[in-house]
């Protein structure tokens, strides 16, 4: 990559990082290349598959569409700080009950995904809701039915407990 260098800090899954990044490179290759992070995945790099969907400052982004500059003084959240911190053990373990892995390609980003819409959905049982927010989120191995059916499990057994 040409371009001048700058330097950032920020805050991965818990961690100061300093590093010295070409302007034009992407969250998600610098997660992935610099890191280490490979729970973050790239598939179309154009934002619309959702493979690459990573926490910034509490929201979902699409990393492979902001750029590492853009992230510091940031704190961004992968896969690997999310699951390391057990946050999603119940939905992974709806996931691995019903199916839902498959391939495993899009599971990073669909974990994130879900876990968004569990944490902000007035009614997360609505499998039409849960549809309409993971609609962002491609998978090519599970018609989706087994993804909805995890989210709408974890939801129910959130609200049993």
């Amino acid at each position: 990559m040409s371009g001048s260098m700058t330097a950032i800090s920020l805050i991965v899954n818990g961690e100061r990082v300093e590093a010295e990044v070409p302007a034009r490179l992407h969250l998600a290759d610098f997660l992935r290349e610099r890191l280490g992070l490979t729970g973050t995945h790239l598939g179309c790099e154009h934002g619309v598959c959702g493979a690459c969907t990573v926490r910034l400052d509490g929201a979902i982004v699409r990393g492979c569409l902001v750029l590492a500059v853009q992230a510091a003084g940031c704190v961004v959240e992968t896969i690997e700080g999310v699951s390391d911190s057990g946050e999603l053990a119940d939905l992974q373990e709806a996931f691995w009950r019903r199916n839902a892995l498959q391939c495993g390609y899009c599971t990073p980003g669909m974990m994130l995904a879900a876990a968004d819409f569990l944490a902000h959905a007035p009614d997360p049982t609505d499998r039409a809701a849960i549809r309409a927010h993971l609609s962002g989120n491609y998978c090519r191995c599970t018609g989706y039915e087994a993804i909805v059916d995890a989210v709408e499990a974890t939801a129910r057994a959130r609200r049993a407990a």
